[in-house]
């Protein structure tokens, strides 16, 4: 039990793979340009109570089905091998990507702090992101460190995570106070609240991508063996993170918009910097750099053990290669995450571009894996109440879908994404048949 995770140590490891990246730059390129102050803040209180009624599916599954795997195992236990390979060859890309996500992410903030000066032995360009070895270098190094702490063990990990959520929360709290009493409320008034028009398109398009800016709350039934306490104890974590979750991507969101107009953020490389660096000054921006370091740090890390425990349960169920059944003495399925880090090694040589293209993805791939955890939950409840509410968790699952496929959705996904994940579908298909008639041939030959 000493070595079982807490409360805290929970809140930790969802909260901070929930405020990612993103979280620093979503406000300049997405944000305000698309939905300005209110029209975000709608979309992204919206979204948080969506993920309340998908949340209660995944607590009737935590109450009944306390094991590694969350969503895959579940769907695998209750339809079948067929839609629980469905789930998890969509959980594993949607967590992997976003560790390498996080870690090219390193380097664009050592390119804020060195400039250009990190860029050397220049390779090719792809998709327009021209690759430099020295980025891949720094990315490569960050991966391999994290790699290294989760093999000593998910309660190390999740000490030097608590350290870097307390840090980020912290920080951009403070970040925010500083530049309210520094710029007043002028340019915010101005821009945003004078002339506001309510825009469902605005608030959609906000929506439409809450399946990705909130996929990090997943983690607890990922790890739900190394539980301290009760599994089904994990949805108020659950419900605190989001929601914590809201309030840090709302408040980065004003802190850029007290600064600069719509259109000046559309100009600039990174807004919500230059809007800390200006008005706050060298002090700030520090501050906002630390919370940017721990924030992508933190979504590294928990992504790293998601993604970890989910390809050990899926060697469990057989859908794998043994081999990353194995665990060390301190419960760490260590070939799991071999594979996670040499497969995030690879991406940086493809360029961040790439790697944008599948995470957008993201949002559709967890979508899939809400609605079928609503669905068995809703098959599985006890009372009607329960009933309604996982009810309501699969409409939204299926409205999170559509929002992301329909042509005309303000939401829809890019062609580039559109491709890769009927690539990734078609891969699956592939993979599934061969990988079964081999198990079921090696099982013959028994």
């Amino acid at each position: 039990m000493r070595n079982k995770l807490n409360r805290f140590d929970i809140l930790s490891l969802v909260l901070g793979s929930i405020i990612g990246w993103g979280a620093f730059t979503l406000p300049g390129i997405k944000f305000l340009p698309e939905s300005g102050v209110i029209n975000t803040t709608i979309g992204l209180l919206l979204g948080g109570f969506a993920i309340l009624f998908i949340q209660k599916g995944y607590h009737i599954m935590m109450q009944q089905h306390a094991e590694d795997g969350g969503g895959f195992s579940y769907t695998y236990k209750n339809l079948g091998r067929g839609h629980g390979f469905i789930v998890g060859w969509a959980l594993i890309l949607c967590y992997l990507s976003i560790v390498p996500l996080n870690a090219t992410a390193f380097v664009l903030i050592v390119k804020i702090l060195l400039g250009s000066n990190i860029e050397w032995l220049y390779l090719y360009e792809i998709a327009g992101y021209p690759v430099y070895f020295s980025e891949v270098l720094i990315a490569s190094s960050v991966l391999i460190l994290f790699a290294a702490l989760n093999i000593r063990g998910l309660r190390k990990s999740s000490n030097v995570q608590n350290v870097m959520v307390l840090f980020l929360m912290i920080n951009i709290a403070i970040v925010f106070i500083a530049m309210l009493l520094n710029t007043g409320s002028t340019t915010l008034s101005t821009n945003y609240f004078y002339n506001y028009d309510f825009d469902i398109g605005e608030i959609a398009k906000v929506i439409a991508i809450i399946p990705f800016l909130f996929v990090g709350f997943d983690i607890i039934p990922q790890v739900a063996t190394q539980l301290k306490f009760k599994p089904e104890k994990a949805t108020w974590i659950a419900i605190l993170s989001v929601f914590s979750g809201v309030i840090a991507y709302s408040l980065l969101n004003v802190i850029t918009a007290l600064a600069f107009s719509p259109d000046q953020t559309k100009q600039l490389d990174w807004a919500l910097g230059e809007a800390v660096l200006t008005h706050v000054g060298s002090f700030g921006f520090i501050l906002l750099i630390i919370a940017l370091m721990t924030a992508v740090s933190g979504g590294i890390n928990g992504f790293m053990i998601s993604s970890s425990h989910l390809l050990s349960s899926l060697s469990a169920y057989k859908l794998c290669h043994p081999k990353y059944m194995k665990r060390t003495n301190a419960g760490v399925p260590i070939n799991s995450v071999f594979f996670i880090t040499g497969i995030s090694l690879l991406a940086p040589w493809f360029g961040r571009e790439v790697i944008i293209y599948i995470v957008d993805m993201s949002s559709f791939l967890a979508a899939i894996a809400y609605l079928y955890v609503c669905f068995i939950s809703y098959k599985q409840a006890a009372s009607r109440w329960d009933q309604l509410l996982t009810f309501t968790g699969i409409i939204i699952s299926i409205s999170f879908i559509l929002l992301l496929i329909i042509p005309q959705s303000p939401g829809k996904l890019s062609t580039p994404s559109l491709i890769f994940m009927g690539l990734w579908g078609i891969a699956g298909l592939f993979y599934y048949r061969s990988y079964t008639k081999k198990v079921a041939k090696q099982n013959a030959n028994q």
